[in-house]
């Protein structure tokens, strides 16, 4: 495959962490998952965003960053807002050891689309990066679980979403796609991407992964499922 001409089949991924054995250990496991392939690595938030403007002008732009927290120069809530801002195509999953909710959810209002720790199973962190490349999202259980009492909004506001909103809703809450949605309810992929946009604007919230979180602390989809 050449760099020129990305396999459209394969997930690139830019690693990013301030510890070489850290990025050396992804590379290494991943390197092993068939679909997925390592386009470049970085030790620190501003290296990142480098290394991302280079190989986007390579034609390999990444498809995810894995992307640490704690960095110097520039840290990884920062490092992730400025990708979301200048490549919205590009996701980021959070790979790190804080737990501190604060610090989760800077991360996922930063549009983070997972948060997975450092002590998870190595299959765990593929998964993460399938399942933002494909726009769903994977948090740790317990950040999950720490984080659905922060996000809970006033039953007005619970109020205002229509049927078909909360029925969207607990899609979204269950990791379904745009266009899965779509099929499921009969409508078409930019109709649901709409549904989804109308119910963030409500909730006041700004991503996919709290509007489940929401989702789940309401009780419209059990926290399993989630």
């Amino acid at each position: 495959m050449s760099l020129g001409t990305p396999d459209a089949d394969v997930l690139r991924v830019l690693i990013v962490d301030d510890h070489r054995v850290v990025r050396a250990g992804l590379t290494a496991f991943l390197g092993t998952e068939d679909g997925i392939e390592v386009v470049g690595e970085a030790a620190d938030g501003r290296a990142a965003l480098d290394e991302i403007a280079v190989l986007e002008n390579r034609g390999r732009l990444p498809d995810v960053v894995l992307m640490d927290v704690q960095m110097p120069r520039l840290d990884g809530v920062e490092a992730t807002r400025q990708v979301r801002s200048r490549w919205p195509g590009v996701e980021v999953v959070v790979v790190t050891s804080f737990t501190e909710t604060d610090t989760v959810r800077a991360a996922l209002e930063a549009g983070a689309s997972g948060y997975v720790l450092k002590d998870a199973e190595a299959s765990d962190v593929a998964d993460a990066i399938r399942a933002a490349a494909a726009g769903e999202m994977r948090l740790d259980p317990a950040v999950a679980k720490a984080l659905t009492a922060a996000l809970r909004p006033t039953r007005s506001v619970t109020e205002t979403l229509t049927g078909r909103e909360r029925e969207v809703l607990v899609l979204v809450a269950s990791g379904v796609t745009n266009r899965e949605i779509g099929r499921r309810l009969g409508v078409a992929e930019r109709t649901a991407r709409t549904h989804v946009s109308n119910i963030l604007g409500k909730l006041g919230l700004r991503s996919r992964t709290q509007a489940a979180l929401w989702a789940v602390r309401e009780g419209l989809v059990d926290e399993e499922r989630a």
